[in-house]
């Protein structure tokens, strides 16, 4: 039992109170909680905008005080599983609209509204599943997350790490400013909540710690080759397994066997550089910001950054003040959406109300998953009938530039000169988008750093040099100019059936069903592989569970039906790449007029998941048998 705070009213004042009243359903047993007048009003603007008058709030939270203090006085709870009907009023209280029919069971499992979800580990321990070994590449996110299910699941694995520490992403970009643009409370594994995140968005050192923790806590370490890269993959068909070639940390090579291989080596890992004449002559520090320099002090020094994404984005104002003179190049603008607390601290009394009140954590998550998942989705959604401005794609995409636009050009009203520059040209959702809490545009205005639009032309040994003819000087050249994303699997040969190398079959143009099988590949599954990147609409874990989920379907398919392989059949690949394709064109980032890391080298949207999370969610239930050929064992001569 825990004792109420003597102030739980004030407490209380941290708390989302939608959420709120909703986990008092669960604890009193009554739904007249849910009033129509409290009933939230959001404001695009701002989502903490309850569009509740501030009276209400303070009956709301008064009466809530009283439900809480008598819960933890031991009244047990009420209504630990609504009815369907209940929870129904419930999802539409929270979001503040009615939730689609269609999305009621994929909320209800997601959130594990009735203590338990399809992602739940489901035991493999068959006798042909206890003779697989599964090798799985990378450490990351994804990496852990399999290996904490193949665990569970009684299956025989291995995580190779090139590394020396978990983290993945979060081990390597150590950036000044490095944060997750998503909030933590989404952010993080369904089934490992953190109550106790200090900042919404956290920054890279406390990211990195959850996963260390996580490693720590699943025991996964021992099941780990760090300092380790697997260079080649070659498929035995004789004995159907592959034969893992590793480099380990002394240089020396060694064959690793395994039934079936999870890459999970994400999309964003690889630097992009770009293609400047004179790049390489540059005297000074250069370096990409997900290799950055900690050795190299910036202090007093003239520095150029190349690129405006989302790391720039980051860096830029954490490093401004300290230095010189700083040069930022742009091609052009990142859309950047209002986020007033993408550097605030979580408010004590949230933490407290997470880690004290039955069911908050699941509807304020609920609440988090639908205000910037789904609900956002019609917001990018291209109108083939739409004959405004080529700057949106859509009367809704229009009406969010409009929001946009005016919160940037209200930030530079004393600065007109930066106006132009600083707004975007292509509609919002053409390109990734960057959490907007004023701390960017207030290092373009300071009066040591200088926003430059002229293309560069080349790089000299002592600064950049752009197409009007001005030499640009700096002592430090740093890249914020992104990742190879659309190089799937790039530092590893992967040979299938009859030798046939998987980029050569790719042909620079990576695809894969469901993003994760293909044809020629058996037992070989990629986690965020190709048309698996979400814009806007959610955090990567939803994906890497669901993808996690299928995976062990799979091994379990294979258990059960006593088959030694599985691979997608053709013309299944083929009709869903078709599906995609067409899909993606119907989106922002699809439009013929805007060129991103979205697309590849032939224009082809090749990261981008084109439907809503509910559709990769039943996708990934299980496999379907019929989808993939299965190859039973030879029998003994």
């Amino acid at each position: 039992m825990t004792d109420a705070p003597a102030d739980l009213e004030t407490v209380l004042k941290d708390a989302h109170l939608p959420a709120l009243m909703t986990a008092l359903v669960h604890m009193t047993g009554d739904t007249s909680w849910l009033k129509a007048e409290w009933t939230p009003a959001y404001n695009p603007a701002d989502r903490n905008d309850l569009g509740i008058p501030e009276a209400e709030q303070v009956r709301m939270r008064a009466a809530a005080a009283d439900a809480i203090r008598a819960h933890l006085a031991g009244k047990p709870l009420q209504m630990p599983t609504p009815d369907v009907a209940t929870l129904r009023r419930q999802m539409d209280f929270v979001a503040g609209a009615p939730i689609p029919e269609q999305y009621v069971d994929f909320l209800v499992d997601e959130l594990a509204l009735k203590g338990q979800s399809t992602k739940d580990p489901k035991s493999v321990h068959l006798e042909s599943a206890r003779k697989r070994k599964v090798l799985v590449i990378g450490a990351g996110m994804s990496g852990l997350l399999t290996g904490i299910r193949l665990s569970e699941a009684g299956v025989e694995f291995e995580i190779v790490e090139k590394n020396p520490d978990v983290g993945g992403t979060w081990f390597e970009n150590s950036y000044p400013g490095c944060r997750v643009d998503n909030s933590n409370h989404m952010y993080s594994y369904s089934f490992e909540p953190n109550h106790a995140w200090p900042q919404h968005f956290s920054p890279q050192p406390v990211l990195l710690k959850y996963f260390q923790g996580i490693a720590d806590k699943y025991d996964l370490r021992q099941k780990i080759r760090f300092s380790t890269m697997v260079e080649e993959l070659a498929w035995d068909e004789a004995r159907a397994v592959w034969r893992a070639t590793l480099q380990g940390p002394d240089g020396k090579t060694e064959t690793l066997e395994a039934n079936v291989v999870v890459t999970a080596v994400g999309q964003l890992n690889r630097p992009r550089y770009p293609d400047i004449e004179g790049r390489d002559s540059f005297a000074g520090p250069a370096f990409h910001s997900a290799e950055w320099r900690h050795d190299v002090d910036l202090k007093g020094k003239r520095v150029a950054v190349i690129g405006t994404g989302a790391s720039a984005y980051q860096f830029v104002p954490e490093i401004a003040p300290d230095v010189a003179q700083m040069t930022v190049f742009q091609r052009s603008p990142p859309w950047a959406l209002p986020a007033p607390r993408y550097h605030d601290d979580v408010e004590e009394g949230t933490k407290w109300t997470l880690e004290h009140v039955p069911y908050y954590d699941k509807w304020y998550r609920f609440w988090l998953f639908w205000m910037t998942t789904e609900g956002f989705l019609p917001m990018v959604k291209a109108d083939p009938t739409w004959n405004g401005s080529p700057n949106a794609v859509g009367p809704e995409n229009a009406g969010l530039r409009e929001m946009a636009a005016a919160a940037l050009a209200a930030q530079v009203a004393d600065r007109p000169d930066l106006l132009d520059k600083v707004i975007p040209q292509y509609p919002i959702g053409g390109k990734r988008a960057v959490l907007d809490n004023g701390v960017w545009l207030g290092a373009l205005k300071r009066d040591n750093v200088s926003l430059v639009t002229d293309k560069i032309v080349r790089i000299t040994p002592t600064g950049v040099v752009t197409a009007d003819g001005t030499e640009h000087p700096a002592d430090v050249l740093l890249y914020g100019t992104g990742f190879q994303a659309s190089n799937f699997l790039s530092f590893l040969k992967i040979k299938g059936r009859g030798g046939r190398e998987l980029h050569d079959v790719w042909g620079g143009d990576a695809r894969a069903y469901l993003g994760m099988t293909h044809p020629g590949f058996p037992n070989l599954f990629t986690i965020y592989g190709p048309n698996t990147n979400i814009v806007v609409n959610g955090s990567i874990i939803f994906f890497s569970e669901c993808a996690v989920r299928y995976i062990m379907g799979a091994l379990r398919l294979l258990a059960e039906t006593g088959e030694r392989s599985m691979e997608p059949k053709q013309a299944v690949y083929d009709d869903f790449n078709r599906r995609v394709d067409e899909a993606n064109g119907g989106w922002a980032w699809g439009s013929p007029n805007v060129s991103s890391w979205y697309k590849n080298q032939f224009g082809r949207v090749s990261q981008n998941w084109p439907y809503g999370l509910i559709d990769y969610w039943r996708a990934t239930l299980a496999p379907n048998p019929d989808d993939f050929v299965l190859e039973r064992a030879k029998a003994p001569a």
